[in-house]
């Protein structure tokens, strides 16, 4: 699904006052991302006062709405009514409130478990299909599970492997990445822990790729490392 669904400027720009169509653009230019309203300020250089009536009647007409941004709660940060909040707003799907969602991340994992178990190998298409045709959750995605699994695999509980189109496999294309559960026993049934990767938010962070000691997205700058830490 495209998160961004219109891709002009204000389309309403005739019923808005110059400082309402200046705002609203530079608001709009930051797309899924959304802006603070001091870097409204900054960019604009317009009176704070004018801004704030500016944004007022933007919100009024529909063309901008507020959204919580999970690093900066405290913070008015607004978007254009046409985009969804990407992840780095948000923190994804894995958090709910802009609290770390352990209980769905729990029951995901043991659901996927169960599901590589009972049937000794399995592909992310099959766990996927299990669980939305089950109702288990609402909407978990092709992403969530692939990074339930490697974060399983990462925990050692699940092995992945290459499919041979043999045995086992032979519900398989040879090639085809599988996962087999680690232990010969299965699903280990008192798990009521999470293991090493799954505790800390670096185990199912969507942005785990793009990090680095030296990045834009680094540790140094993760808040929710940093909690972690802390806690």
């Amino acid at each position: 699904m495209n998160k961004r669904k219109r891709e002009g400027l204000a389309s309403n720009s005739d019923n808005m006052s110059d400082a309402e169509r200046i705002v609203y653009n530079v608001i709009h230019s930051k797309q899924n991302m959304g802006i603070w309203i001091a870097d409204i300020k900054r960019e604009t250089s317009l009176p704070e006062s004018m801004i704030k009536k500016s944004i007022k009647m933007l919100q009024t007409k529909g063309e901008i709405k507020e959204v919580v941004n999970i690093k900066n709660k405290s913070r008015k940060h607004y978007m254009a009514a046409g985009f969804e909040p990407a992840d780095e707003i948000t923190g994804g799907s894995w958090y709910s409130e802009g609290k770390l969602d352990q209980e769905y991340i729990f029951r995901l994992r043991q659901v996927c478990l169960n599901y590589i178990s009972r049937n000794v190998i399995a592909n992310r298409d099959g766990i996927l299909e299990f669980i939305n045709r089950g109702g288990y959750f609402s909407g978990t995605t092709t992403q969530e599970v692939d990074q339930i699994l490697g974060n399983l695999v990462l925990d050692d509980k699940i092995i992945e492997v290459k499919s041979t189109g043999y045995g086992d496999y032979e519900k398989f294309p040879v090639g085809r990445v599988c996962y087999r559960c680690k232990s010969k026993g299965g699903v280990n049934n008192g798990e009521g822990k999470f293991g090493a990767m799954a505790s800390i938010p670096c185990g199912v962070c969507p942005r785990i790729n793009l990090c680095s000691p030296d990045g834009y997205i680094s540790p140094k700058t993760c808040e929710f490392y940093q909690k972690w830490l802390d806690f």
